[in-house]
């Protein structure tokens, strides 16, 4: 008996609730409010610039195969000694993670919350032991000095649960079909800004399952057809908005999220602007007709949610 128990309890999810101590956590750490003109961001380049992005044009030296996540990929380092993490597309595009996650990326910066430095690129040149190639190419991801991955953090128990931010978080990801709200997706970061002061950072990092269906299991990502699908919002239970959500951990979701939550994300995600959405899908290597379908369902759920009621 005492060996199933020891089996079972690491599959316990725990209650949905905010930490107090040890962590002590300021709302900067987790979401910092934008401009009042969020017009201004650059959703291309995003908020590292075009001075961190990855040369197109560069010989990558190949460092090692990438270990982590369903898609294939490498470490890579660049002529100017910079260390990139590569989320490959597969062969036939289907399925890849890369273009979701630098649209979502872009996305979540632009209304405040923290996300490393991503970038795409359609292919790439890599030199190893066996030579030079041209390889499919994806997510890359800057790897920082002054950015140190210190774990994971809880999407149940951290210190903004409840909060507007945290509501609103998750409604931003829900209105993108992201699936995979797992902890293991969650990345603390401690961060040494350019001043020297030294900051924490709460940020949600593999994005990639989204911009498709919903689904534990192997869900479809990065196909309009069945993003267009769903309703995103499907009225309201026991007082609370209820969606269109078959991924993972409902718990996050289930009676929780009020129509002020949905409204206040709505309002952030409504300030950009048709030129910005654009330029996010081109971010992340999409092409025009396609990144138009999903701008008009994208603002159609945002027009949905700022509705007063469902």
């Amino acid at each position: 008996m005492p060996a199933i128990i020891a089996m079972f309890v690491p599959m316990c999810t725990p209650r949905v609730a905010p930490t107090i101590t040890p962590w002590d956590a300021h709302m900067a750490e987790f979401w910092r409010n934008p401009s009042a003109d969020l017009a201004t961001p650059d959703l291309f380049y995003g908020p590292w610039g075009i001075e961190r992005a990855p040369d197109p044009h560069a010989v990558y030296t190949f460092v090692m195969p990438k270990r982590h996540g369903t898609n294939p990929g490498v470490i890579v380092r660049d002529p100017g000694g910079r260390e990139w993490s590569v989320k490959q597309a597969p062969k036939d595009r289907q399925g890849a993670e890369g273009p979701v996650e630098v649209v979502l990326s872009r996305v979540l910066s632009a209304v405040g919350y923290h996300q490393p430095p991503v970038y795409f690129l359609p292919s790439f040149v890599m030199r190893d032991a066996a030579g030079t190639h041209t390889m499919p190419g994806g997510r890359f991801r800057l790897k920082l000095a002054s950015m140190k991955n210190v774990g994971e953090w809880s999407w149940q128990q951290n210190p903004f649960v409840g909060t507007k931010p945290y509501q609103g978080l998750l409604v931003v990801l829900l209105m993108f079909n992201s699936s995979d709200l797992k902890n293991a997706n969650n990345t603390l970061y401690a961060v040494t800004t350019p001043s020297g002061r030294h900051e924490r950072w709460y940020v949600v990092r593999d994005l990639g399952t989204a911009l498709g269906e919903t689904g534990r299991l192997y869900p479809t990502r990065g196909d309009i057809r069945f993003f267009e699908r769903g309703p995103f919002v499907t009225g309201m239970e026991r007082g609370f908005v209820a969606f269109d959500y078959h991924g993972w951990h409902r718990e996050l979701i289930r009676d929780r999220i009020t129509t002020q939550d949905v409204q206040w994300a709505s309002e952030l995600l409504g300030k950009l602007t048709h030129d910005q959405w654009r330029d996010a899908f081109r971010a992340g290597g999409y092409e025009s007709a396609v990144a138009e379908r999903y701008i008009t369902e994208l603002r159609t759920r945002i027009e949905t949610a700022q509705r007063t009621a469902f």
